[in-house]
């Protein structure tokens, strides 16, 4: 893939995290998508390659330098090759002293972040709205009632935050209801 004129421009030609050999790939950091020079860092086949890598920590202890380069993009790449190694000290010590825009940091930790799944006791997905058994006998904290096996519990509401909990009306009140008791109805 050639490098378009604007990214050659700013990287000078040479890969933008290593700044040692020729830059040869335009990479584009997700979740961004936009062909905008802003999304994209210029790379050598080397880094390209190492990307995916785990095992790679040596090779990338010149993101100590890199991680101060004033271009988000490379910012953003480089916090997120760091984070991938913070067991090991050196990463450890460089993500702890950089400061980064905290768009940035979202930016680069976008990458790690898992998507909240609220699921039954069978392994079920639920969503907002879905009517849900009971599968075992739950004693209701703060109430004098105890919702029995079986229970029926219409559109229910899921808990941000916490994908073990619902919310649901029994007996014409509100009660969270952990998922691991539920069955999708």
């Amino acid at each position: 893939m050639s490098i378009s004129p604007k990214l050659q421009e700013r990287s000078v030609g040479i890969c933008e995290l290593c700044n040692t050999l020729p830059a040869q790939h335009e990479y584009t950091i997700s979740p961004k998508e936009s062909n905008s020079i802003n999304n994209q860092v210029a790379l050598c086949d080397t880094c390209l390659q190492s990307l995916g890598a785990t095992n790679k920590a040596a090779y990338w202890r010149f993101l100590e330098g890199t991680i101060w380069n004033p271009e988000p993009s490379i910012q953003a790449l480089s916090y997120r090759i760091l984070y991938t190694y913070k067991g090991e000290d050196w990463a450890s010590d460089v993500l702890s002293s950089v400061d980064l825009d905290e768009d940035t940091v979202q930016w680069a930790m976008s990458a790690f972040e898992e998507e909240e799944v609220h699921k039954d006791a069978f392994g079920n997905t639920l969503e907002n709205g879905d009517n849900i058994v009971l599968t075992q006998a739950l004693d209701v904290k703060g109430t004098n009632f105890t919702a029995s096996k079986g229970t029926v519990v219409k559109r229910i509401r899921l808990v941000s935050g916490n994908p073990e909990q619902i919310e649901g009306k029994i007996n014409d009140q509100t009660i969270v209801i952990l998922t691991k008791y539920v069955k999708k109805g």
